[in-house]
């Protein structure tokens, strides 16, 4: 144990040595990395807000279907629920939805009024709730074949839309986060093959005193890994400050948007989840920079 602590030390500060007299050059390193993975946060969490956006209206979204005169709900109750795109449903029968569209309307005498018109001019209606956004086309289509049905009504434009949105985003999430991990890769492993150039005497005399390579420049594959978790905790520091900003912002707007706002928050498993990804990510990019770097000298 006292052994593999002394090691660990070692590995330690000359980590931290090496990170001190990189100067401007690990900054190169690390700011390229916080960029990459900043954008990257911030598309992840922008996708996983807005399929969250698209989930809600999937789930609140319900199918209206209005049924002939004189059919009643009830006889295609049965048919509706085995429907596997169906995860609930409500009738709503003629004789409870006009009294509440009387009252709705302001009149005070339902008995009159139902006199005036000479009969209940509503038909039985079904509120039938899709299981996703992507099957409510088909189940209105479903619905809509059966058989004393006369109308099936549901919101569509908005939900496509945002459908849209989010395949639009993952692709351009995709697209920036492989182009800049290219390019933060690249700057690693430029950095680090500096900082051995700079320490080419004293990697000398470890090969003379019988250092293996592994142990010569393991040192220098964990400064770039540090590049990248310092990275990490950059990007995740601004991504928070945007937040609180946009947060505080939204305080004082409409209650639709306040609305809208709410039900974009994040889950507590996707809040402790970004940051473990973005400093993951991170030093994974530091690790593959580093390797690429310090791989042509231990071979030579």
């Amino acid at each position: 144990m006292f052994k593999f602590l002394t090691k660990l030390d070692y590995l330690l500060k000359e980590t931290f040595l090496g990170l001190l007299r990189g100067g401007w050059m690990n900054w190169a390193a690390v700011s390229t990395v916080a960029v990459l993975l900043f954008l990257f946060g911030l598309s992840l969490q922008t996708s996983w807000q807005v399929e969250k956006l698209l989930n809600q209206f999937g789930s609140q979204l319900e199918v209206s279907v209005y049924l002939e005169p004189g059919v009643e709900a009830k006889s295609i109750e049965h048919l509706v629920v085995k429907m596997p795109e169906v995860v609930s449903m409500q009738s709503i029968s003629k004789e409870e939805a006009w009294p509440k569209l009387v009252k709705d309307l302001g009149i005070a005498d339902i008995d009159g009024a139902t006199q005036q018109l000479g009969e209940n001019p509503l038909v039985d209606e079904m509120k039938v709730k899709a299981r996703s956004s992507q099957v409510v086309p088909v189940l209105a289509t479903n619905l809509a074949k059966l058989h004393g049905v006369d109308t099936v009504e549901y919101v569509d434009e908005a939900v496509k839309r945002i459908a849209q949105l989010h395949r639009g985003l993952n692709w351009f999430t995709v697209t920036i986060t492989s182009i800049l991990t290219l390019t933060a890769i690249a700057v690693t492993t430029t950095t680090i093959r500096l900082i051995v150039l700079a320490r080419r005497r004293e990697i000398e005399i470890m090969q003379l005193v019988g250092a293996t390579s592994a142990w010569i420049y393991l040192p220098f594959i964990l400064q770039g890994i540090s590049f990248g978790l310092v990275g990490g905790a950059i990007a995740w520091s601004f991504i928070s400050v945007i937040e609180q900003f946009l947060g505080k912002l939204l305080a004082n707007q409409p209650e639709f948007i306040q609305f809208l706002a709410n039900g974009l928050q994040l889950a507590p498993s996707q809040i402790l989840l970004l940051p473990l990804i973005l400093l993951s990510f991170g030093a994974t990019v530091g690790l593959i920079g580093s390797l690429f770097a310090v791989h042509r000298f231990a071979k030579a």
